[in-house]
């Protein structure tokens, strides 16, 4: 059975110990999974390749990229494709266009192939993120979720034998610092990765 968000949800709601959903609706906690998820693209978003893509007639290095769903940020350019060892050439990218750096304009038509990172995506279909960023998406959207319900009920009267604004904000706090505590151990392993290839400006 493939994790949606209504799987996450549900967890995050059993952490937060609202299952008759009290404090937060369906869509608060889908909120703050957002939220998490887009602090996760920044420190570990979906590694993707593109293969549709093709240099334009009139023939020029530059080829519009604005149709690349969820980019991010493009690591390599493979042109020509389909040789070993494989060709990846020097690139620019300017307002959703790409600029290949070779010293001979490609011919109309002939196919690059895109490598990038991607915006993970969370939705009622599925997920694409792997179970460890599972975890810690729930922890952030967790954090998000007990802060911003404490910030807001701190005044208010507290029902008798539930936790109270101010535990839910230390709890909250605590989430938080876990959920940016892994955020910096993934763009540390991140920047580990370096560069995946040798370039090839012939």
């Amino acid at each position: 059975m493939p994790t949606t968000i209504a799987t996450i949800r549900a967890r995050i709601r059993k952490d937060l110990k609202d299952p008759d959903s009290d404090r937060w609706s369906d869509d608060d906690l889908d909120r703050h999974i957002e939220q998490a998820v887009q602090d996760l693209n920044l420190a570990a978003p979906l590694q993707a390749k593109d293969e549709s893509l093709e240099f334009p007639d009139p023939a020029s290095r530059e080829v519009d990229i604005s149709g690349v769903t969820g980019l991010i940020h493009v690591r390599a350019v493979e042109y020509p494709v389909g040789e070993f060892p494989k060709r990846y050439r020097h690139f620019n990218v300017f307002s959703q266009v790409l600029e290949v750096q070779v010293p001979i304009i490609p011919t109309a038509g002939d196919s690059l192939y895109l490598y990038y990172d991607k915006v993970h995506t969370v939705d009622e279909s599925g997920s694409t993120l792997p179970a460890e960023l599972e975890d810690i998406c729930a922890t952030g959207a967790e954090g998000y979720a007990a802060m911003e319900w404490a910030a807001y009920s701190v005044n208010k009267v507290n029902i008798g034998g539930k936790p109270t604004p101010t535990e839910f904000m230390a709890w909250g706090k605590d989430r938080l610092e876990r959920f940016r505590d892994e955020l910096k151990r993934l763009r540390r392993r991140k920047a580990r990765w370096g560069r995946f290839y040798t370039e090839d400006s012939t």
